[in-house]
């Protein structure tokens, strides 16, 4: 007997815990690996001699490997589908970690970094895309909100394990710090094992008989195709659809808020001590401000993950960008007050721009079909990967040329012209079936939507 249930409207079950869990795994694994080289840099420096110009590179060799994989593991996660693509970044993380235990030269140690940048590359489409294929409308922005703070408990766990690891390994202990990944990656590759294959993208290629065994393999006898909300097949759809038409609007706007929301998060994030005492803070406030900043940006995506099926999507990113870029404004113009007072400031940006941080695995996943979610999702993380580069490289440099107050309304300015584009592009997705959210066809106008606020009634 069939069930009239949409699975868009199944109860949260095993399956969809377990899938968040492996989803969850490559977000902590991600934090894990990026954070764990800036413990080892201090000690593999001295010891293999590298030169300044080396190790610059290794120090964004992971930016770029993200710029490459994301584009290309995004077309290929559309192309070959979501299950063949969900082990290239924890074989690359695992392989490429472990042969850090050898690496004996600048140039080695900036491949295999490069390479784990591919990987990382490569999960954030693949990721993203099987929760938001596979879960139902209201667990879907929270569960994708939450990777963010896995990627944030991947770091502090790096920063933790790999001090631990280099006290106790000696002179090559920073080996071990660097190939500590190959575990957690390992321990990843196990628990994706059995992973289904998305019946979204069997039915976008037209296997709809293997899309439907699927499916009941999952919910039971009673479940088929009828129960999931999907068009029949459009006309083709492709990479150069992002660039065009609807869905090039929508991709100029993922890309646009997602690059200018972590141009300033990775320049603070990056270099808050160096900022800190630009701002004639003391080393002890530098130290404790560090580590409130890195404390409230885990805890503005918690409250984030809460508010993001509660407040709407695009109230929260609006609200997200417009008090975060007045919290850097306004440490522009108080760069010379006390020190109380700029690490409030500094802890009030980290904790607004929580919102913007949880959506851009959100809207991406939401506003595009399932033929290009995740060459979207790709080209997206691409982007805002230059962005990051770009700016983590001119921080140092414009506050020598510049001055920080100066610095500090660049990167207000930055955040700003995310808002506006936000708050002129920005759609509401929240309790939408993803088919009809993907849709070009005419929705629902934000702004008539009902809201708790009279910020919320000017969006």
């Amino acid at each position: 007997m069939s069930n009239p249930v949409s699975l868009e409207d199944v109860p949260f079950n095993r399956f969809h815990r377990l899938l968040a869990l492996r989803s969850s795994g490559g977000s902590f694994v991600d934090g894990y690996v990026l954070s764990i080289i800036g413990i080892a840099m201090p000690f593999l420096v001295p010891a293999m001699n590298i030169s300044s110009f080396w190790e610059s590179l290794i120090a964004v060799s992971a930016l770029v490997g993200i710029f490459l994989g994301g584009f290309v593991g995004g077309s290929l996660t559309d192309r070959f589908g979501r299950r063949a693509m969900y082990f290239v970044g924890p074989i690359l993380f695992t392989l490429c970690s472990v042969l850090q235990l050898w690496v004996d030269s600048g140039l080695g140690l900036f491949v295999l970094r490069l390479l784990i940048g591919i990987g990382i590359g490569f999960e954030y489409p693949v990721a993203t895309a099987f929760l938001v294929e596979f879960l139902p409308r209201k667990a879907r922005g929270p569960r994708l909100a939450g990777l963010s703070i896995y990627f944030f408990a991947g770091a502090a766990a790096a920063y933790m394990c790999g001090q631990a690891l280099i006290e106790a390994g000696g002179a090559e202990g920073w080996r071990y710090a660097l190939a500590s990944t190959a575990l957690v990656s390992g321990l990843l590759l196990l628990i994706r094992k059995g992973t289904p294959e998305s019946p979204r993208w069997l039915i976008s290629k037209g296997r709809t008989a293997q899309a439907e065994r699927i499916i009941r393999q999952i919910y039971g006898q009673g479940f088929g195709l009828q129960n999931l909300p999907e068009h029949p097949k459009p006309a083709k759809l492709s990479v150069r659809s992002l660039l065009h038409a609807g869905y090039g609007r929508r991709m100029f706007f993922v890309t646009t808020f997602w690059t200018c929301s972590v141009i300033p998060v990775f320049a603070v994030y990056a270099f808050a001590p160096k900022v800190l005492d630009a701002l004639h803070l003391d080393a002890q406030w530098a130290a404790y401000g560090s580590m409130i900043i890195t404390l409230m940006f885990v805890v503005g995506c918690f409250v984030a993950t809460w508010l993001v099926n509660a407040m709407g999507r695009r109230s929260l990113l609006i609200n997200s960008l417009l008090w975060s870029g007045l919290a850097l404004l306004l440490l522009g113009s108080f760069s010379e007050q006390s020190s109380w007072l700029t690490v409030a400031l500094f802890a009030a940006y980290a904790f607004f721009i929580g919102g913007a941080q949880v959506l851009q695995f959100i809207y991406p996943n939401e506003i595009f079909p399932t033929e290009i979610r995740a060459v979207a999702v790709g080209l997206g993380t691409s982007v805002s990967r230059i962005g990051a580069v770009v700016g983590t490289y001119l921080v140092p440099v414009s506050i020598q040329s510049i001055g920080i107050g100066h610095t500090l309304y660049f990167a207000a300015g930055i955040t700003f012209i995310g808002l506006v584009v936000s708050w002129l592009m920005a759609p509401e997705t929240r309790g939408i079936e993803l088919c009809k959210a993907s849709s070009l066809a005419p929705q629902a106008s934000p702004a008539r939507q009902p809201s708790a606020s009279p910020l919320h009634k000017a969006t």
